[in-house]
């Protein structure tokens, strides 16, 4: 599929400005949110020891808990510490035969997770030793890198701040 032609695009960003001028209120008038932050997401990985390679041993977010699943006998529940006291967390469902995921409406396009400077600078020399792919900073976006995990989950390893986005704290 291509992507919209220019004639789309524009009828596409005017959407997103009406969008944005209805939905979108300033800070002064914006409730206070009913959330404190997402606990963990739960994904779906196709081997344990390979998720915890890659998260753990080559990202350094340390695995915090391995578990069965209290929904799924057999199936491990584990999840890796990501700061700021939050989680991210995974499901192996074996016996089910999963398929791996596609990008489509409902799946999760790609995670961002917030890692301070001096880390960022590790982390991609790190993927740089190893030979690992990625992309960003390539794109002229030197804040993020762009990789998948060993089942092709979306990671971004984001420099900027929480709460900042496009040149902006969101919550200021």
């Amino acid at each position: 599929m291509a992507p919209p032609d220019e004639g789309e695009r524009a009828r596409l960003a005017e959407r997103r400005a009406e969008l944005k001028d209805r939905y979108v209120k300033p800070i002064a008038e914006r409730p206070a949110t009913n959330g404190r932050g997402i606990h963990h997401a739960a994904l779906i990985c196709s081997d344990v020891e390979q998720t915890i390679r890659f998260y753990d041993g080559l990202l350094g977010f340390p695995l915090v808990e391995l578990t069965e699943n209290r929904d799924y006998p057999g199936s491990s529940h584990f999840f890796f510490d990501l700061g700021n006291s939050t989680l991210l967390g995974f499901f192996d469902f074996p016996g089910l035969g999963l398929q791996p995921a596609e990008e489509r409406i409902g799946t999760v396009q790609h995670i961002a997770i917030g890692v301070p400077p001096d880390k960022h600078a590790e982390l991609r020399a790190k993927l740089d030793a190893e030979g690992i792919p990625y992309d960003g900073p390539q794109r002229g976006i030197p804040e993020s890198i762009y990789l998948r995990d060993p089942d092709g989950i979306g990671i971004e390893l984001l420099s900027d701040e929480l709460m900042y986005f496009g040149g902006a704290y969101l919550d200021r």
